[in-house]
């Protein structure tokens, strides 16, 4: 495992960089927006890739309530930050897309706003699990995580259900995307979606031996001899 990380390291890097080379070189450009619309390659994954660590944290949330595993409780804690990572990432690049096409920075729209409500959820359950010292901080933090996941759908079908400014996807909603760009789209969605396990990788790891430190300390601090006074 320990030669496995640095060499999924160097692939991803090389993939992300390949990437990059062909959402901004490679891709045709498009018609109406040009270059901007370029933002489209890294706007798309990101929420792809924060839906599927959130959904993931769901999953890890469920299994920490009904079994209290701490090792779920962990995958839990650490999908969520990286899909908040991910999801601030959206929050940017979509007023940077939206500026030079619709005119403005930022307009309530559903999609928009249940997006910020997503990203407001999960800096809360952040906020949760940092600050609170409580035995049933974890608890919490998965009911909380269960509740933030219910947002998930709404984003998602938003621009199905309601009529907004968003764009209709161009994939499973009845529009059309050149092939070359819907490839690099693909090509960039895996390079986040590696580099997003990588990150996921570290800190689990970091995250597991912190808290066997924790548990060292306060044994340690158990079997202490009691000083007389």
């Amino acid at each position: 495992m320990k030669r496995a990380f640095p060499i999924f390291a160097i692939l991803t890097a090389l993939l992300l960089s390949y990437a990059l080379y062909a959402a901004l070189v490679m891709a045709p450009t498009e018609k109406t927006m040009g270059d901007v619309q370029r933002i489209f390659y890294y706007h798309v994954p990101s929420a792809w890739t924060a839906f599927l660590l959130f959904l993931i944290n769901f999953v890890a949330s469920v299994v920490y309530l009904i079994r209290r595993h701490p090792l779920a409780d962990i995958v839990a804690a650490v999908t969520a930050e990286v899909g908040v990572v991910f999801c601030t990432v959206v929050l940017v690049t979509g007023p940077l897309w939206a500026r030079p096409v619709w005119g403005i920075w930022w307009t309530w729209d559903v999609r928009l706003t249940s997006t910020l409500v997503l990203w407001l959820i999960y800096v809360s359950y952040l906020m949760l699990r940092r600050f609170s010292s409580s035995s049933q901080t974890p608890v919490l933090a998965a009911a909380l995580a269960v509740f933030g996941a219910l947002d998930v759908p709404l984003v998602y079908f938003s621009i199905w259900i309601f009529r907004t400014q968003h764009p209709q996807p161009v994939i499973g909603g009845g529009g059309s995307i050149d092939p070359r760009m819907l490839h690099i789209l693909l090509l960039n969605w895996l390079a986040f979606l590696c580099f997003a396990g990588l990150i996921c990788w570290s800190r689990y790891r970091l995250e597991r031996l912190r808290r066997e430190v924790e548990e060292t300390q306060a044994l340690e601090a158990l079997l202490e001899p009691r000083r007389v006074l």
